[in-house]
């Protein structure tokens, strides 16, 4: 599942050695894992963020 990351992670945090994305960047992630960063709000899905946002833009077009 691809996310956007809405937070920057503190300083020294990792996953499998990594450092997380910045704040606004992208990145892959098993998932389960990425719901659970998408349901605390640290992270937004990518794919229903486009969504809203097309969305958004047709409804806008409409009036």
């Amino acid at each position: 599942m691809r996310i956007r990351m809405l937070v920057d992670m503190p300083e020294g945090a990792a996953r499998n050695g990594e450092p997380w994305p910045a704040k606004g960047e992208e990145v892959d992630l098993p998932t389960a894992e990425a719901a659970h960063l998408v349901a605390a709000g640290v992270a937004e899905d990518v794919a229903e963020a486009r969504g809203r946002r097309r969305k958004t833009q047709t409804e806008s077009e409409a009036t």
